[in-house]
């Protein structure tokens, strides 16, 4: 069995009430429908891109004779499942090869699966089987982790509405896909579990059907500021564009984050009192927020949520804090300002590096935030995505090589 055991995270232990197979969640039935961004299904791409022992293997069991066998997939970290996009594809190429294969699925889409524990048991003759292991692998171990961190990040802050912004972080559009279908497993489990808000909506329309809002959301990046001149005038510009849609105006190009938020309310007072008006944080790691400095942020946090700063804290934590960027005490600053101001229905969205290990802090901080528009729960080390796929049954016989007695059915 695998060493390296964690503690499951909120919620967790009452997996049993969980349906044990199938997926989770039946909505989300309607809402996978796009394929793959990279979809290899012949067999003369497959033979190219997986690994080559496999090619081998499939040659001479091919040469003295089939034998149908039975693999468990598992990871060797806790996660949280996210299988659908992998098995679709297994199951798309079996059928293109007309050979039957049995997925026995242990834990359903949304479970969260222990480390060593197996994900699946797949059983299908090992000459249609043995070169799909490298691709199916790549499909799920990533996605799992994937929806672990977004489960985390949703339940640690379950009044917050999340906006998926993972592709401009991905290795190309099959991973985008991926990691967006990921976000929303974890999301719907943060749900479920606590009644978070979760993921609402993602930035791209091509994976925008596995969100609620099922069109993509976005207003203005940096590059529509720079190019109007004034985080004023870019406000303007995109109402009058987009005059009927809520806007979402970034505030922190030119050092002046509550200068220029005050400026664009008092500009658009109609939008800011009924709601539809919402400024965006997304300041550098290099600077602090207009008007803050350390003691200053410190000051910030007594006034607010002085229990957050009175114990031990590491460095990592003290920046999420109290440092330059978006910190807690940022937030809170902005927000003070546009309360004392009467714009308290203007909504703060906070952006920059909203990853587990932050969000859980800014949940300590209990800071304002309305929306956080982020993609940093894609995995951060990619040794864990890494899924494992051992042979346990071989014509129906229990064999599997020494160490991994674990693997086998129970």
């Amino acid at each position: 069995m695998p060493k390296e055991k964690r503690s499951p995270p909120v919620g967790s232990n009452d997996n049993a009430t969980e349906a044990a197979e199938g997926f989770a969640d039946p909505a989300a039935d309607e809402r996978v429908k796009a394929p793959l961004g990279v979809a290899l299904q012949s067999d003369g791409e497959i033979a190219d891109w997986t690994d080559h022992y496999f090619v081998r293997t499939k040659k001479a069991v091919g040469r003295f004779g089939d034998v149908p066998v039975t693999y468990a997939v598992f990871m060797r970290r806790p996660v949280v499942s996210a299988p659908r996009l992998a098995f679709d594809w297994l199951r798309d190429v079996a059928a293109a090869r007309g050979v039957a294969v049995d997925i026995d699925l242990s834990y359903g889409e949304g479970r969260w699966v222990g480390a060593g524990e197996p994900i699946a048991y797949v059983t299908g003759p090992l000459s249609q089987l043995v070169d799909l292991e490298t691709l199916l692998l790549q499909k799920l171990g990533p996605a799992c982790v994937a929806a672990y961190n977004a489960y985390t990040m949703c339940a640690d802050l379950p009044g917050v509405a999340f906006l998926a912004m993972d592709a401009r972080h991905c290795a190309g559009t099959e991973m985008a896909q991926l990691m967006a279908y990921a976000a929303s497993v974890g999301s719907a489990r943060a749900q479920r579990k606590v009644g978070a808000t979760g993921f609402v909506a993602n930035a791209t329309e091509a994976t925008a059907h596995f969100f609620p809002a099922a069109r993509a959301k976005g207003t203005m990046p940096h590059a529509f500021i720079g190019y109007a001149g004034s985080t004023l005038r870019a406000a303007e510009m995109y109402d009058e564009t987009f005059p009927d849609e809520p806007m979402t105006v970034l505030v922190d190009y030119f050092a002046r984050e509550v200068t220029d938020a005050l400026t664009v309310c008092r500009r658009f007072p109609a939008k800011a009192g009924r709601g539809e008006l919402s400024v965006r944080l997304d300041t550098p790691g290099s600077r602090f927020v207009e008007g803050l400095d350390p003691p200053g942020s410190y000051a910030v946090l007594e006034r607010h949520v002085p229990a957050a700063i009175r114990g031990y804290r590491s460095e990592s934590e003290l920046r999420y804090l109290v440092g330059p960027g978006v910190s807690a005490a940022a937030i809170w600053h902005l927000r003070e300002a546009l309360d004392r101001e009467g714009f308290d229905k203007v909504k703060i969205v906070a952006s920059s590096g909203f990853n587990p290990a932050k969000c859980k802090l800014m949940a300590e901080a209990k800071a304002p935030i309305d929306v956080i528009g982020t993609g940093s729960y894609l995995p951060d080390r990619w040794s864990e995505t890494y899924a494992t796929a051992d042979i346990v049954e071989y014509d129906g016989q229990p064999r599997v090589k020494v160490g991994r007695e674990f693997l086998l059915r129970k």
